[in-house]
């Protein structure tokens, strides 16, 4: 990729207490993140906005990412909840923001058009999906005049998602890895406790490590806990073999934490 983005994030996911969720914040950027996600749908980014001017940190040294509500993306409404977005968090710009999810007012061509111009204006430097089907990201980046930055999906080792990273490689853009850790469920798979206790690690830090291991992959586990925040991190530090990473990647259960009726893969 031309620009980076950080292999481990935080991510925001509910956490509402405005206090919890701004010193949650804080303590990530000064422990090493640099890569911190958020969403309108959240309701949390006044207090993502307080962390990151409360941290060590300068902004731009921060990637921070957020995402248009769904009820919100037709033309005009997504400039407006843009600019509601940039003043709830206190910045000028955002690195990366999201089209949250291809529904309700979802329209291919008003809504793509509509981030294209606000790229254009220098108000986000790049342009994201969350939780798009393959039919549909091939919609999307046909209309795209920007180059698609990241599709965010929910992944780990019990939902894989081998065919979306594959086009993440394949169209170089990044797979960003939300509930990475399966809403703790990774503690309950045999095969990630066994390879955590010969490593002298935590389940999901061997389930972060790997996401690191595949290419054009980043992880934003969501945590309110210091303790929690820097063990995540300390993933970056764990080198999988060959062998673990394979015994990974020949899990054949598939449990989606984030599912509803509506959702795009459900039609």
């Amino acid at each position: 990729m031309v620009i980076d983005i950080p292999d481990i994030g935080l991510g925001t996911y509910e956490n509402t207490d405005p206090e919890v969720c701004a010193e949650s914040v804080e303590t990530a950027l000064n422990v090493g993140y640099r890569h911190v996600d958020t969403a309108e749908m959240y309701d949390n980014e006044r207090a993502v906005g307080a962390g990151l001017a409360r941290a060590d940190v300068d902004r731009g040294e921060v990637f921070l990412s957020t995402k248009i509500h769904s009820s919100n993306l037709a033309y005009d409404d997504v400039f407006e909840s843009a600019q509601g977005c940039l003043d709830r968090l206190g910045v000028e710009y955002v690195d990366l923001l999201y089209v949250h999810w291809p529904i309700r007012s979802y329209d291919s061509e008003g809504t793509l058009a509509a981030f294209d111009d606000l790229r254009e204006e220098g108000l986000i430097r790049n342009v994201g999906l969350s939780n798009f089907t393959p039919e549909l990201l091939d919609e999307a980046t046909d209309l795209l005049d920007a180059s698609l930055f990241a599709h965010q999906v929910e992944c780990h080792p019990l939902l894989q998602q081998e065919e979306l990273r594959a086009r993440a490689r394949r169209d170089d853009h990044y797979l960003v890895a939300y509930s990475p850790l399966a809403k703790g469920e990774v503690f309950d798979v045999p095969e990630l406790v066994d390879i955590a206790e010969r490593h002298g690690a935590t389940p999901a830090q061997v389930g972060l490590a790997w996401l690191r291991s595949k290419e054009n992959v980043v992880a934003i586990p969501k945590s309110s806990s210091e303790g929690h925040i820097r063990e995540n991190l300390q993933a970056r530090e764990l080198s999988l073999t060959d062998d673990d990473i394979a015994r990974i990647d020949a899990i054949d259960r598939e449990r989606r934490q984030v599912d509803f009726a509506g959702a795009p893969w459900n039609h």
